[in-house]
Parts: C-alpha cells; structure tokens; sequence
C-alpha cells in the first residue's frame, strides 16, 4: 500500500473525542451548549464564527462584540466514549440525550441561555 493511501486509512479510522460543550460569557452568566463528534474542531469553528463577526446565534455574537473575547469560556462539559462496537450507533442522537441530560439538572436550570 503506498504512503497516501495508508494516511487516508489512518485518517479515516481516526476517533475524535466527541461530547457536549458550553460557551460561557463570564460578565452576564449566559451559556450556549452545543454538541459535536470533534469537540476540538467544533470550539474552533465558533470562535472563528465570533471572531469575524458571522456565529449564527446573533445574542451570542452581539455580546461577543460588546464584551470581548476575554470575558468567554469555552469548555468541555462531558465526552462521550465510543462503543465498541459502534457500527450501529447513531452517536449525533446519542451527543443530544446527554445534551438533554446536562439541560435537565438543577444547577443548569437556573442558567440563562443564547437563543
């Protein structure tokens, strides 16, 4: 097998940490969760969004420009492990249900959030 295609392989069976984030703005409290089966490459794309001025969530992105970048948090709530036999798992349904379990407990309850 030549080198390229060895590399595609690789890259293919590679596993991204998976799981439920949260941007946080640390002046007024107010959070965004969001779910992604790259966590890493998921955080980037919202603060390039931010950044130049085009996150479809336009409350998050007006107090991003008013408060500045300095005063958000980008943080990793909880990953979800793979299956080990994860041929049948539908894992963007199973990134919503923990979604939906972090949205459920007492202490996120009382959070405002970005619509």
């Amino acid at each position: 097998m030549d080198i390229k295609k060895e590399l595609k392989q690789k890259y293919k069976e590679l596993k991204t940490p998976m799981g439920v984030l949260m941007i946080k703005n640390t002046v007024t409290g107010k959070v965004f969760l969001d779910t992604s089966t790259d966590v890493q490459s998921t955080i980037n794309k919202h603060k390039f969004q931010l950044k130049w001025g085009g996150h479809p969530v336009k409350s998050l992105q007006k107090e991003w420009k008013e408060y500045g970048e300095d005063a958000f948090e980008f943080d990793v709530l909880e990953y979800l492990e793979y299956a080990k036999d994860d041929e049948n798992v539908n894992y963007k349904e199973e990134l919503e249900v923990l979604k939906e379990l972090w949205l459920d407990k007492d202490d996120f309850s009382k959070l405002i959030f970005y619509k």
